[in-house]
Formats: structure tokens, C-alpha cells, sequence
């Protein structure tokens, strides 16, 4: 086996291992969300009948966490990979990836300010449909429930919403207790009470609207959001730019690392 020293060419051993413990914590995070969603479907039975996860109409978190646990794996090996072997379409393909991302990014975000309407359109549409599944998935219900007690609210636009769904549905035909009533998570809570009452939302939309406010959130989730943005814009702003620039510099390190490789290979070409 013969070994060289280039003189004007080499590959830095320090980008090749900071672009390798840069991917090793996408892999490992990648590896977590795998098992993790994995584990819940397990859980849930998906795993022996897939038919579930089609039977769902609305979101199954589980499958949110799956593609993210995916991509992260995906990218966090082919980077690790490329980084210790010096494999150039590894390095590509990972860079690549990374910019295709951030450019998507980049792109939802503008268009998102520029078309506000149409993305509350969207939102408006997105929430009721997974209003009219809350009872089909445990995992969608607990998203659900924890959005409403987070931001106070209850619905897309508003308590009635809870009209989508079969078992709140203030409908004659109806047969469920919950017939007309909310989910627990739209209810204020009593400081008093250190056990959550799953039954405080039943029946309360048979009272008067003038009486909702005493008992639940009156205000819809999208409205909800509208008014935490503004208020938390800096942070949206700093949590954006963070991810931006850890994407910035993994584009760097793998870039300036296929540039010695190709520096080097051209070398020993002569």
C-alpha cells in the first residue's frame, strides 16, 4: 500500500469530524423518533393492521413523527457515512438535501406572510378536519386537547365547531352523552380541582352563549394563534433563525469537505 503527501492539497481532518459529530446527532435523533414512533404504533396496533393509519381522515401525529425521524436518519447516515469514508455522492446528496430543505423553509415562510388569508383558510380547514377524528386516534385526541389548554381556546373559530364531530354534534339523531357538549380541554380549569373532570364540557352548548363563558373557552384556536404570534415573534424569529444557520453551516462543512476531496483527487490525477 502506497501513501502520499500533497503539499498544496489535503482533506482537513478538522471539517471531516466536525461534519461527522455534526451528523451523528441527526442520526442518533433520528434513530429516537424512529423508535418512538414506532413504539406508539405498536401501542396503538398499526404495526399487525395498517389499514388503521388509512382509516384515519385526519392527522396521525405518529406519522409526523416517523417522516421527521426518517429524514433526520437518512441525512444524519449519509452524512456521517460521507464524512469518514470521503465519499463524494454521500456528501452531495446530504448537502443537497439540507439546501433543498432550507430553500423549502425559506419558501413556506414567505408565502405564508404573503398569503395570510389563504393560509388561515388552510388552517381553518385543516383543524376541522381533525375535529370530525378526535375519537378515532388517542394520539390526534391528546394534540387536540393539549392545543386547547395551552391557548385557551376551543374549535377552529369557535366552541361550535365541535359540530364536525358525531359524538358532539347537538344534532336530534344523536345518541352520545357527549351529545352538544365539548371536550374537557376546552373547560376553564378550577384551581381548586387537582383531578382533571373529563365530563365538564357535557351538555354545555344546550345553555346560552351569554353562559359559555363561565364554564369554557369561548374563543376559536385560530383566533387563539393569531394573537400568541405577534406576541412571540421574537422567539419565532430566533428559533427560525437558529435552525437556518445550523442548516448554513452544515452546507459549509460539507461543501468545503468535498472541495479537499476534489482538490486531493485532482492532485494525485497528475
Amino acid at each position: 500500500m502506497h501513501y502520499y503527501r500533497y503539499s498544496n492539497a489535503e482533506v482537513s481532518c478538522w471539517y471531516k469530524y466536525l461534519l461527522f459529530s455534526y451528523n451523528i446527532v441527526f442520526w442518533l435523533a433520528g434513530v429516537a423518533f424512529l423508535a418512538a414512533g414506532l413504539w406508539a404504533w405498536s401501542e396503538k396496533g398499526v404495526l399487525s393492521d395498517l389499514t388503521k393509519v388509512t382509516g384515519l381522515h385526519g392527522l396521525d401525529p405518529v406519522v409526523l413523527v416517523l417522516v421527521v425521524g426518517i429524514v433526520m436518519f437518512t441525512l444524519g447516515f449519509a452524512g456521517c457515512v460521507g464524512a469518514l469514508r470521503e465519499n463524494i455522492c454521500l456528501l452531495k446528496f446530504f448537502c443537497g438535501a439540507i439546501m433543498f430543505i432550507f430553500l423549502l423553509e425559506l419558501a413556506a415562510a414567505v408565502l405564508a406572510f404573503l398569503f395570510q388569508d389563504w393560509v388561515r383558510d388552510r388552517v381553518k380547514e385543516f383543524f376541522e378536519n381533525n375535529i370530525k377524528s378526535y375519537r378515532d386516534d388517542i394520539d390526534l385526541q391528546n394534540l387536540i386537547d393539549s392545543l386547547q389548554k395551552i391557548n385557551h381556546c376551543c374549535g377552529a373559530q369557535g366552541p361550535d365547531d365541535w359540530d364536525f364531530n358525531i359524538y358532539f354534534n347537538c344534532s336530534s339523531e344523536s345518541k352520545s352523552r357527549e351529545k352538544c357538549g365539548v371536550p374537557f380541554s376546552c373547560c376553564i380549569p378550577d384551581p381548586a380541582q387537582k383531578v382533571v373532570n373529563t365530563q365538564c364540557g357535557y351538555d354545555v352548548r344546550k345553555k346560552s352563549k351569554s353562559e359559555w363563558e363561565n364554564q369554557i373557552f369561548v374563543k376559536g384556536c385560530i383566533l387563539a394563534l393569531e394573537a400568541w404570534l405577534p406576541r412571540n415573534i421574537y422567539i419565532v424569529a430566533g428559533v427560525f433563525i437558529a435552525i437556518s444557520l445550523l442548516q448554513i453551516f452544515g452546507i459549509f462543512l460539507a461543501r468545503t469537505l468535498i472541495s479537499d476531496i476534489e482538490a486531493v483527487k485532482a492532485g494525485n490525477a497528475f
